[in-house]
């Protein structure tokens, strides 16, 4: 996690705007995916970019960095979009299915993460998969530090039971 300069507000004007969002976009998109499988993350990063900007004056550096308070909305934003999606028909299968064991450990890994509670997920999400502190996971998830903690611990220790290699 890299050290972040806190400004007071995000510039009003357009290109100051970009500039004070272009260091956060990766963390946004990667958390974008990591929340609404399925969904477009360039849509949703656009959608909460939108947010961010028609919201700017209710940033407050007091409350939280920059980082968080993006990612909050993007979050926000992902779990919207979730809610939208519409099931897909399924397509016939053609070809018998084909093993490839990277794959299958990424099908199992994201099956034991879609078994975790929605809180246990946005904090994984949160501090793993979108590199953000203790601290900058909280203000995401509306929280303390602590149950933070708490929270990871606790979706560890599922993960380990899900994940465990039996030969």
């Amino acid at each position: 996690m890299t050290d972040e300069v806190v400004s007071s507000a995000p510039p009003g004007d357009g290109a100051g705007f970009v500039e004070w969002v272009r260091p956060h976009l990766p963390a946004m998109a990667r958390l974008a995916a990591r929340l609404a499988v399925g969904a477009d993350r360039d849509d949703i990063v656009q959608e909460s970019l939108a947010r961010a900007w028609s919201k700017r004056s209710q940033y407050d550096a007091d409350r939280g960095t920059a980082s968080a308070w993006l990612l909050a909305i993007t979050a926000d934003q992902a779990r919207k979009s979730v809610r939208r999606l519409r099931p897909v028909a399924e397509l016939d299968d053609h070809d018998g299915p084909v093993s490839r064991p990277d794959l299958d450990a990424r099908m199992d890994v994201d099956h034991a993460l879609a078994t975790l509670s929605a809180r246990q997920r946005l904090a994984v999400d949160c501090y793993y998969f979108a590199d953000l502190s203790i601290a900058d996971t909280a203000a995401v998830m509306g929280c303390s530090e602590g149950t933070v903690k708490s929270t990871l611990s606790d979706a560890r220790a599922r993960l380990r039971t899900l994940l465990e290699v039996t030969e």
